[in-house]
């Protein structure tokens, strides 16, 4: 069947955030403008250059049963209990193929994470040489693997039609929600379970984003540290969690009489070829990925109400996003509300475009855009509408929002959706 004949829709969310324990809290902590940043209490922070990190409000240990906590990451950890939140909310109990609501083999996983099992490898690393090789945990491999999140999400749900493990740095989340509505589209799939997770906050990954000079080292009150486009930002603060969402055929959602947050139009691709680290300073690449989306889609840029984007505080990062968005939209991104949702929660690398993901859709859903925060002095290069001061509204009739998320190594992936 051509791909233009299915229509692919959100039925179901979950997040577990530096905000929130689950999507509703997080929604809550978003529209308050409320920071997920605190300083880093453990030991082995004392001696780091940055000591200050969005981690999880809820803790996974005081949601997962401890004999299945052991066995995963935290990374997976994140993922299931978003998963979890998402499967439920989407109507769905117990595995696919016992309930009779969804095939098995008309079901998919496509769960990202831009590190994975970082802190499993490290840990049991540390374990290795202090204890010795017979304390090695025996979970370590499965732990650890990149595609751990994304198994043990699909076999929690039951998938049959295909679990992937999409890995491009701080554009994982993003291309793991594409990747499954064109699994939907292609007729692979009638539901995918698709997101981004990322537990990265550790001696190691904290040391070399500091010493590659990623990380804001601003030593003031944590809370005011993530501030995108504002004149004093110096670099993205690291965070944890995941956000993931059902997406489903339209035909399949009808049938069972799902609810719809939304519609997803599609994404849009490419590659910077410029550095592995450094973005693109004219944001040529973010500028090719969003007319590959407006060419995919038939969408005008007049549509376009809203968008959250990657912005992470970065000096360059920021302003690229920025003069590609002014390149491809031009003076109809005078009307686009802005988002900045990494001012509250942090940069969750690949679980960015996850948890971005559920904000975009609830944004269409609540016909609210969430506010910026920290944007005390307005970089004069950021030439756009940037929500600031609270949460605005976008108004009445059809809405269309976008989601950026771009990662290292030139990962640029836009995805677009549509109110039901």
């Amino acid at each position: 069947m051509n791909a233009t004949h299915h229509t692919v829709v959100v039925t179901g969310i979950g997040a577990t955030t530096p905000l929130g324990g689950d999507s509703a809290s997080t929604w809550e902590g978003l529209l308050a403008g409320r920071s997920g940043v605190r300083a880093l209490e453990r030991e082995w922070a004392a001696e780091l250059p940055v000591r200050i990190a969005a981690q999880a409000a809820v803790d996974p240990s005081e949601v997962l049963p401890r004999p299945l906590a052991r066995k995963l990451d935290r990374s997976a950890q994140f993922a299931l209990i978003a998963a979890r939140e998402a499967w439920a909310d989407a109507g769905f109990e117990g595995r696919a193929g016992e309930n009779g609501q969804v095939d098995p083999g008309r079901l998919g996983a496509v769960v990202a994470s831009g590190i994975g099992g970082v802190t499993t490898l490290l840990d049991q690393y540390d374990v290795l040489k202090e204890k010795g090789v017979r304390r090695v945990s025996p979970h370590t491999v499965p732990m650890l693997m990149p595609n751990g999140p994304s198994a043990n999400v699909g076999l929690e749900v039951g998938a049959q039609a295909g679990v992937h493990t999409p890995v491009s740095a701080c554009a994982s989340g993003a291309e793991a929600v594409g990747y499954a509505v064109e699994m939907i589209r292609t007729g692979r799939a009638d539901v995918v379970v698709a997101g981004g997770t990322e537990a990265a906050i550790h001696p190691l990954p904290i040391a070399a984003f500091a010493n590659m000079m990623a990380l804001s080292k601003n030593e003031g009150d944590p809370e005011k540290v993530s501030r995108p486009y504002d004149k004093a930002r110096d670099g993205f603060v690291l965070g944890e969690g995941a956000g993931v969402v059902v997406l489903e055929s339209a035909e399949h959602a009808a049938r069972r009489g799902a609810k719809v947050y939304c519609e997803v139009l599609g994404q849009g691709l490419s590659a910077d070829n410029h550095h592995i680290a450094q973005p693109e300073p004219t944001g040529r690449g973010i500028s090719d990925a969003l007319q590959s989306l407006l060419e995919a889609t038939g969408l005008k840029p007049s549509e376009v109400a809203h968008l959250n984007a990657h912005a992470t505080s970065t000096p360059q990062g920021d302003v690229a996003e920025i003069k590609a968005l002014r390149k491809v939209l031009g003076s109809d991104l005078d009307h686009v509300a802005i988002s900045a949702t990494k001012s509250m929660t942090g940069h969750l690398l690949g679980g960015a475009g996850g948890i971005e993901t559920v904000a975009t859709v609830l944004a269409l859903h609540h016909r609210t855009a969430p506010p910026t925060i920290n944007v005390d002095d307005l970089d004069e290069e950021i030439d756009a509408d940037i929500v600031t001061g609270g949460p605005r509204s976008l108004g009445e009739g059809p809405l269309v929002a976008i989601n950026n998320s771009f990662g290292f190594g030139g990962h640029n992936v836009v995805v677009a959706f549509r109110t039901a």
